[in-house]
């Protein structure tokens, strides 16, 4: 079943990126989401659209949770859903950047099985089934485990380094950007960047795919309490994200959650 899913998957990014790259990011109509919750342009409808048309065509049975459609509780009693983000990095689509991407996946009993990560831009197909490793435009992924966090290349926002979410101290690792959650995951799992975080709440829609890109990859992710992640959760939050190489992951974990006493 995941071989089958993740080659509809891989099908589906490839239709998005045709249809995100048919718009101009700069010129397409845009809007601000309510309650600050970030823009959403033409192209982030349009790919939605047709990925809820021919993903719900392909498996009828499996429920749905994107960013760009009104949720519903009907979801929560199948066993397996579609979590996706049309348009992950919004903004980088509209400035003409080449780092936004297509998050694709799909969870069983809560648990990702097959999952794309697409830029089209940049002609980069991350790719992951269960059991089966992970690849990105088919070469095997493979994170390094043994590279601790101090000295290590970690891709974070500004807003993680405040001093309040460290008990210890902010440790000293050497931190990188990429606007993309989706896009960060996927170069963790490609080790290009010994690990990610993010403290504050994250949409399931920015996580599933490239978790199990990480997972496959060798990798270890988490919240950032250290607790196993579930999708198609009642809320699609989950709390916080640390993902890496199992050294990193855990250096991570005990540095946010270990007090000085």
């Amino acid at each position: 079943m995941p071989a089958h899913d993740l080659a509809l998957l891989i099908d589906a990014a490839r239709m998005a990126g045709r249809v995100a790259t048919s718009f101009a990011g700069d010129t397409a109509q845009r809007w601000d989401k309510a309650d600050n919750a970030g823009p959403v342009t033409a192209a982030d409808l349009a790919v939605n659209d047709m990925l809820s048309a021919t993903l719900r065509l392909a498996r009828p049975n499996y429920a749905w949770l994107s960013e760009e459609t009104e949720d519903s509780a009907a979801r929560l009693s199948s066993n397996a859903v579609f979590i996706l983000d049309p348009i992950d990095g919004t903004r980088s689509f509209i400035e003409g950047s080449r780092t936004w991407a297509h998050s694709l996946a799909i969870a069983h009993h809560g648990e990702i099985t097959a999952a794309v990560v697409y830029l089209p831009l940049r002609d980069m197909l991350y790719t992951a089934a269960i059991g089966r490793g992970a690849h990105l435009n088919g070469e095997p992924l493979e994170i390094k485990n043994d590279i601790p966090l101090i000295g290590a290349q970690i891709l974070s926002t500004k807003a993680n380094m405040a001093d309040s979410l460290w008990p210890n101290g902010v440790p000293e690792f050497e931190r990188h950007h990429r606007p993309s959650l989706a896009y960060r995951l996927g170069l963790v799992g490609q080790a290009k960047f010994d690990g990610m975080l993010t403290l504050r709440p994250s949409w399931e829609w920015d996580i599933a795919a490239g978790a199990l890109i990480v997972t496959e990859a060798g990798g270890t992710i988490s919240d950032k309490t250290g607790a196993p992640l579930r999708f198609n959760n009642p809320e699609p939050l989950l709390n916080g994200i640390v993902a890496g190489g199992t050294q990193m992951h855990a250096d991570t974990i005990a540095a946010l959650n270990h007090s000085a006493n």
